[in-house]
């Protein structure tokens, strides 16, 4: 016989939600600064940080600025920071993105200086920040992407990365090929102790907004949607799951985040490896602006966003929320 009373309400989970303490005891979820990962932008040729508009608290970095955000965060206990670059020139091939003095490298090299093995440095490997175009690969000439230029490419950024310190290897272009291309081209050239962050499931989002502003690559024509993810669809991303990890990819990403949980979850019930989610931009901003308003208590808002990402089973979050969460963590 049951241990509760026909016509009486059991009010065992009521009683567990009485307190505070109580909640933490009960907690299913628990954010950590170890779930953390901070997205940084770095910008070739200014001498200090310039505020990105449409993302309160966030800058376009110099390699000095960088350095200090880099310190605080690794004094906060925040494992690991995603670098995105800016160069002062681009073209058509994105030469930048795999020079030996291009921006990424440079500032790898600085900050492998400063924070040793204290820190993970994560590099996202794709051309777009880096293409007078916008696009995320190499123009064929009636302006479609050239997937198999485009991978011998990010092989080459990959092998550039990695040689001026890069702990983790992070390719978001979304090409057909470009774990296997990666891993082949890391391999080749000593590094096959770097791992691979695949953005398997990266949607064609209308959340990018932000993100295009800070790292100045909205694409000069057309949009992204012929090789990022459709976002009605979710059992495509089981497929390019699965295609990544064959290829050699040692983790992987879902982005957006939000948006998106019921992906996380759904690859969190079939897939072993670390699955990380980002927390985008436009995520981000919608915090920002709905608090700056008075609408929303921000600081709330932001960590209910973060622990749900865990709840939905990701591993790890990458989010511009990184350091306020750091602090309020500790």
């Amino acid at each position: 016989m049951s241990g509760v009373s026909a016509g009486f309400p059991d009010r065992r989970m009521r009683r567990m939600r009485a307190n505070a303490a109580f909640r933490r005891l009960v907690a299913e979820h628990r954010l950590s600064v170890d779930d953390l990962v901070a997205p940084l932008f770095v910008k070739e040729g200014i001498d200090s940080p310039e505020p990105v508009v449409s993302m309160p608290g966030v800058a376009q970095h110099s390699i000095e600025s960088l350095r200090q955000e880099v310190r605080i965060l690794a004094g906060l206990g925040v494992p690991a920071v995603m670098l995105f670059g800016i160069p002062a020139a681009k073209d058509g091939r994105g030469s930048g993105a795999d020079a030996a003095d291009g921006i990424v490298q440079v500032a790898l090299r600085a900050l492998r200086d400063d924070v040793g093995d204290s820190m993970l440095l994560i590099t996202d490997d794709c051309l777009d920040e880096f293409t007078d175009h916008g696009h995320c690969g190499i123009l064929t000439a009636d302006g479609r992407v050239d997937n198999d230029a485009t991978i011998d490419r990010y092989g080459a950024i990959a092998v550039a990365q990695a040689d001026a310190g890069a702990d983790v290897i992070a390719p978001s272009g979304m090409m057909d090929g470009q774990v296997r291309a990666i891993r082949a081209a890391l391999d080749g050239a000593g590094h096959a102790e770097v791992p691979i962050l695949a953005y398997a499931a990266k949607y064609a989002s209308a959340l990018y907004g932000p993100f295009r502003d800070a790292a100045e690559c909205a694409p000069a024509f057309g949009d992204r949607r012929s090789y990022q993810m459709d976002p009605p669809n979710g059992r495509e991303a089981f497929a390019e799951v699965a295609l990544d990890l064959h290829e050699g990819a040692d983790m992987v990403m879902v982005k957006p985040a939000i948006a998106y949980l019921d992906v996380i979850a759904r690859l969190r019930d079939r897939f072993e490896v670390p699955i990380a989610a980002y927390h985008v931009s436009g995520e981000y901003a919608m915090i920002k602006a709905a608090a700056a308003n008075d609408w929303i208590d921000g600081t709330a808002v932001a960590l209910e966003h973060l622990v749900a990402i865990k709840r939905a089973g990701a591993d790890f979050i990458l989010t511009y929320l990184a350091r306020e969460a750091a602090e309020l963590l500790q």
